[in-house]
């Protein structure tokens, strides 16, 4: 009954930023720990980053640290991504995921998932 929806991807250069937003309606948002995963074409979906559900802790893939941030806000249903310092291998479908009550870094710790937002950055 969870639904998610993403938004703000785009076309960027390496080097620029984008923030991805996941807006999130349904029972027990505030109760899920949620997550940004990624796929390229003819990659496997990979993790990138995840939240609490309260926002107090994160967790992110090695290739993004330092360079994203995930946090939400439970007042508005959202969580975000703010991408840092894009490099041309971040380009992506970026999918929003929530479900479980922590932190998961396999994509079958969800049960929920956004459309996807596509994500592209040239050199």
């Amino acid at each position: 009954q969870v639904q998610l929806v993403e938004s703000g991807g785009g076309l960027v250069q390496a080097g620029d930023s984008l923030r991805l937003s996941c807006a999130a309606s349904g029972r027990t948002f505030s109760s899920s720990a949620m997550a940004w995963f990624r796929q390229a074409p003819g990659k496997e979906r990979e993790f990138v980053a995840a939240v609490t559900s309260r926002g107090g802790g994160t967790s992110y893939a090695d290739s993004v640290k330092g360079r994203f941030t995930i946090s939400r806000d439970n007042a508005k249903n959202t969580v975000y991504l703010q991408m840092n310092s894009l490099k041309p291998e971040d380009t992506a479908v970026y999918y929003c995921a929530a479900g479980p009550p922590l932190i998961r870094t396999q994509s079958t710790g969800y049960a929920y998932w956004g459309q996807g937002t596509q994500v592209s950055v040239s050199s």
